[in-house]
């Protein structure tokens, strides 16, 4: 028997696509869902746009039939209704004027009726909670969902055991191939060799393909990166990424003071301004408040930005040992160069190094339209740290960073490094451990 689908406004906010993710089961939109969609529909962000999707769609298929009858969606899918609710279905205790309760009344309603199995979809964790706790059956939205929890998102390296003699051939220079069968290993991926002789012996390397030999990774501890030098193998492989001509996009992720910022901003100083690889240096962020909003701030676009890129100007002012008439210059003929992700859309960004901070705060479609402006000749990255969401329609899993790093692993543009150790300062990594 098939199931019927009741679905919440947040799964269609995610995703306008969720009415097609149920195979041949029918789908129940309530009519509170229309009324909060709807207050969604003139918002100009990746929400607002599943919401007048959603509208759209259900326009069109009203012109096969009632909703309220039912309407089959496609050839290999099944029914969509648009149904109320009978009041008496509200669970006692639950506010009837609250919309998840009344959303709930509308799966009770329809499985007093029809006695099939009926799941609530939502990506509210309370909302679940809810419906777990009266006997009713729910699931979260994961059509966009690529794992299952963080720990199972992919980091950029890998421990490789092999012979003792392995790692001698490598300092000595010879080339060291990783069969297929050894091991699965992802484009641009770090791989550490140790060996199974003596587990204090080991080498790094970064994979590029199975027909080619590891590549050294380049050592910046005795120059540094615009005088920064790595503190941890993590970071080493972080500054061999963003100093790659080879590849064009790189996702760093890690916790607070892991020093992710620092180094992107490092690696695009010295290549924009030392060596001229690019025109200018692009910094942005999602504008998303720690806390309750401030509200709107006055001034042109610069002074608008300034607050939010205050972590941004902080690493510039470390980098330059404080030297403010020289990062101003900077500002001032447009090598640094401070964007608003706003007005992003329909922009075409060339020969520039891209710094998108705190990307773990974009929705999918937020992120797909940040990375379809780059232009020829540009890089991009991405940084951020997937706890750390402040987004109410996303999580650690399904954030802009999280997928990028997923959809990109395999890909020979691309590369991923998750810094683990943080380095800001004792009283940093202290809290960022224990609290």
């Amino acid at each position: 028997m098939n199931k019927i689908y009741v679905l919440d406004t947040s799964a269609l906010l995610t995703d306008s696509k969720a009415l097609l993710s149920y195979d041949k089961n029918d789908i129940i939109i309530p009519l509170k869902v229309l009324e909060e969609i709807d207050n969604h529909k003139k918002r100009f962000d990746g929400v607002g746009l599943n919401s007048r999707l959603t509208i759209r769609y259900l326009d069109e298929i009203r012109s096969k039939g009632n909703l309220n009858d039912g309407v089959q969606m496609e050839d290999d899918k099944g029914m969509l209704y648009v149904k109320g609710y009978d009041p008496e279905n509200i669970p006692n205790g639950l506010d009837p004027k609250d919309a998840d309760n009344q959303i709930i009344a509308t799966a009770i309603t329809e499985k007093n009726l029809t006695g099939k199995d009926v799941v609530v979809v939502s990506r509210d964790i309370n909302m679940r909670v809810k419906c777990d706790s009266i006997g009713l059956e729910s699931e979260d939205f994961t059509s966009d969902q690529l794992v299952q929890n963080t720990s199972d998102l992919y980091d950029g390296l890998k421990i490789h055991a092999v012979d003792d003699q392995v790692i001698d051939q490598y300092y000595n220079g010879e080339d060291i191939f990783l069969e297929k069968d050894d091991v699965h290993m992802c484009a641009n991926q770090y791989v550490m060799l140790v060996s199974n002789q003596n587990d204090k012996k080991s080498a790094l390397a970064r994979f590029k393909d199975h027909n080619y030999p590891l590549a050294r990774v380049i050592d910046y501890q005795k120059n540094g990166v615009w005088g920064l030098r790595p503190r941890n193998k993590e970071q080493q492989f972080a500054l061999d990424l963003l100093m790659d001509d080879s590849v064009p996009i790189v996702t760093i992720n890690g916790k607070a003071g892991c020093g992710k910022t620092l180094l992107a901003i490092a690696a695009g100083l010295e290549q924009t301004v030392e060596q001229g690889k690019f025109k200018k240096l692009v910094v942005s962020r999602p504008i998303m408040p720690l806390g309750k909003d401030i509200g709107f701030l006055p001034g042109e676009l610069e002074e608008k930005m300034k607050p939010w890129l205050m972590p941004i100007q902080d690493n510039l002012e470390f980098l330059m040992n404080g030297q403010h008439e020289n990062m101003e210059h900077l500002f001032d003929d447009k090598t640094i160069s401070v964007e608003a992700l706003t007005y992003i859309r329909g922009r075409s960004i060339s020969k520039a190094y891209i710094i998108i901070d705190e990307a773990q705060n974009l929705t999918i479609h937020e992120l797909k339209t940040i990375i379809t402006r780059v232009g020829e000749d540009s890089k991009i990255i991405l940084t951020g740290d997937v706890e750390q969401i402040d987004n109410t329609y996303i999580d650690s899993i399904t954030n802009g960073l999280s997928y990028a790093v997923e959809k990109f692993k395999e890909e020979p543009l691309a590369g991923h490094i998750t810094l683990k150790k943080g380095e800001r300062s004792k009283i940093a990594t202290l809290a960022a451990k224990i609290l």
